[in-house]
Parts: structure tokens; sequence; C-alpha cells
């Protein structure tokens, strides 16, 4: 008998987090399961690339959507569809549904809030005509997997008919705790993203940071952050590589994921502090969505609303190595029972196989 073929639509290549995390990285538990699986990405490398740097434009777009479209004609062909939020982006429900393969299920899958980029879009004619095209795309899937609860939530009341949480989760055999020591012998805070997320979450943190490292004689680390166009002292901005993401990691001593209380916030899978955690590490974070699910609190991290809060937490972890090490023990140890490829990488392949 054929295997079964998954043709799975990815937002993004490897080089974007939550296609590597939501998708592909569940690739061979999927064959495991015996699965043929391909796999077709929206946007290349090229848009990434320019994303990050500040640089991206809709110029030139219409071949991603060429592409996806061609992509849809060819999923007819498979017996499973896996889609990453939506098939295609901006585009009203619909057209989008129109190119939707018939009687071959499809799986939806959300790391993200994405219906506010519509629903809570400042133009009212956006609101109006894509408003609800994420609910529809949920009430049309066979299952939607959902990142967390927010996300759950939004997919049952938009009818779904089926809804599985599954929180984006890391390989553990590869994340270690295997500190790093430092050639300077400081003690690191650190943040790892892209330079997207540390305009909008952490660069209001930086006058406290500055004045918290000043005082402790530490240095903070920014992964994937863009290099400021003054240079700030005490802070060390490194570009990120998959290659030498864990390893960047592991050579901090604190881990921090702020956010703002937001509709959109509260969709985030909190894989900032899942990371972390899985190399060891004591974490501060706003108690923002699944961030006071995945934290809890003095037990392995801080939650954080205030400045001052902020300051406490930082100082107190700063000032006592147990308290690290107790807390980033207990961390690993969360991470290995809830938010593991091991735990959740048969569950997916066997919901999957089983449409």
């Amino acid at each position: 008998m054929a295997a079964k073929r998954l043709l799975i639509l990815s937002r993004y290549s490897r080089l974007g987090a939550s296609s590597r995390l939501r998708t592909l990285q569940y690739i061979p538990y999927l064959q495991a399961a015996g699965l043929q699986v391909d796999v077709a990405s929206f946007f290349d490398d090229a848009y990434l690339k320019a994303l990050y740097s500040g640089r991206r434009s809709w110029a030139g777009s219409a071949k991603y959507f060429l592409g996806r479209i061609s992509q849809l004609i060819s999923a007819s062909k498979a017996d499973v569809l896996w889609i990453e939020k939506e098939a295609l982006p901006w585009i009203p429900w619909a057209i989008e549904s129109l190119l939707w393969p018939r009687d071959v299920p499809v799986v939806t899958d959300y790391d993200d809030a994405v219906f506010h980029y519509y629903d809570s879009h400042r133009n009212p004619a956006v609101r109006d005509l894509l408003g609800d095209k994420i609910d529809n795309v949920m009430n049309r899937s066979a299952v939607v997997l959902a990142g967390n609860e927010y996300l759950a939530s939004r997919a049952r009341a938009a009818g779904a008919k089926r809804v599985e949480i599954v929180p984006t989760v890391v390989n553990t055999d590869v994340y270690r705790c295997q500190p790093a020591t430092s050639s300077d012998g400081r003690t690191r805070i650190g943040w790892v993203g892209t330079p997207v997320t540390w305009a909008k979450y952490g660069e209001p943190l930086v006058p406290l940071l500055q004045d918290v490292m000043s005082q402790s004689h530490s240095v903070f680390r920014a992964i994937g952050a863009a290099q400021p166009e003054v240079p700030l002292a005490n802070f060390e901005f490194l570009e990120w590589s998959e290659a030498r993401e864990i390893q960047l990691i592991q050579g901090i001593d604190i881990g921090i994921m702020p956010l703002e209380d937001t509709p959109f916030a509260r969709g985030k899978c909190g894989y900032k502090l899942i990371q972390y955690m899985a190399c060891g590490l004591p974490v501060v974070a706003s108690p923002v969505g699944v961030n006071s699910r995945i934290v809890i609190k003095n037990e392995n991290g801080f939650l954080a609303s205030t400045e001052r809060e902020w300051r406490d937490s930082i100082n107190a972890l700063l000032s006592d190595h147990n308290l690290r090490k107790r807390m980033g023990d207990a961390g690993r140890r969360r991470v290995e029972a809830h938010y593991s490829i091991d735990v959740y990488g048969p569950r997916v392949a066997n919901i999957i196989a089983e449409l």
C-alpha cells in the first residue's frame, strides 16, 4: 500500500522560526508514522532577510502569490494538507477558498494571533474585507493546531471541528544544560529574537537594563537584534544563526521575555522562555498570555509587570548563583515534561496520520 502523502504549505523556509518549529521539525515523526512528506514555503530566505533588515517591500511579491497558487493546485494530489496560518495572506477568504483542494482534509496551525492583523487593522476597509478571514479558515479546517489557549479559544469560537493545543516545543537532545564560561567572568542577561520583536518589546526596557548592568557590572546579550546606531555600554548585539543559536543562549545566565499586554501579544507562544529553560536558565517575563503558564512564579523564574518588579527580579537572580541554579534546573524539568518534541512529535504525527 502506497504511503499517504502529506503536503506542508509553510509560511517560510527554515530561516523563519515559526515554520522551522511549528511544522518542519515534525517531519521525522511524520515520516515515522508512515507519511510521505513534501514541503512548499510561501516566502523564501531573501524575503526574510529583507524583512529583518528593514528593507521589506511588496514589490515583486506577485511571484510568491503565483507560486502559492501553483502549490494549491498541486495539493489536490495530496492525502492531507497542512497549512501554516493561511494559504494566501491578505487575500479574502472568498478567493482563497476557491483554491483549497476538494476532498483533502486540511490541518491549519497557529502560533500567533494573526487574525488581529485583520480584525484590528487601522483601516476599516481591511477590517471589513478580512476581519473574519482566519475564522473562516479555522472553520473549514479538519483540525486546528493552536499554540496556546488564547488561539484555541478563537478557533472554537470560529466553529472549528477539532482543536488541539500544541505548544511550540524544542528538541531537548539538542538544547542542553551546558553553561559556557564567559571570557570576562561577567554575568550575562540575554534575549533572543528578531530585529522586529526587539524594537517592539526589548528597546523600551533598555534604560532600565542599562542602569542594572552598570550597577551590577553585568552584560546584556541581545541575540538577533539590530545593532544600535550608538553603541550601548555593557551591551553586546550578536547576529543570530540557527547553527549558533543554542551556543549563544548557553552563554547567558538569565533569559528575559518582555511583552506589552496587547491582544496580539496574548497570542504569542513563549518560545524564548522555553529555549532559555531548556538550557537550564532562570527567566524573567511579562505575565502576558501563555507566559503566565510557562513560568511558575518563584519556581523556575519571575513574572514582572512594573519597572520595579523587573529591576528586583533581575537583581535577585544576579546576586544569587544558587537561586539561578535552582530555578534553571526546575525550568529544564518543566521543558522536558511539557515543551519537548519528544512529547509532542508522536502526538502531532498521530493526529495528522489519522486523517
